[in-house]
């Protein structure tokens, strides 16, 4: 298991993601704290969901939200307005 940390700026906000293994068809995904995207965990699973964001349940990362994508910076930007 490799984790990558990725920092991306959106709205002026800098956004920690960190990249997780794939999934089982080989798509991409990252796991976003759930600070990053809203005030409680409950608006921003809300939030997350519209586009495809699920809980992250490992241990190691509490209150992790992750993403199936290719393109995290554009889905990040959808996300936090």
């Amino acid at each position: 298991m490799r984790y990558n940390d990725e920092k991306y700026t959106i709205n002026g906000n800098e956004v920690s993601v960190t990249r997780i293994d794939n999934d089982y068809c080989g798509n991409p995904r990252y796991v976003v704290h759930f600070l990053s995207i809203a005030d409680t965990y409950e608006e921003a699973l809300k939030i997350s969901r519209e586009i495809g964001g699920r809980v992250y349940r490992a241990k190691w990362y509490g209150g992790g939200i992750v993403f199936q994508s290719y393109n995290i910076e554009a889905d990040l930007k959808q996300i936090i307005k």
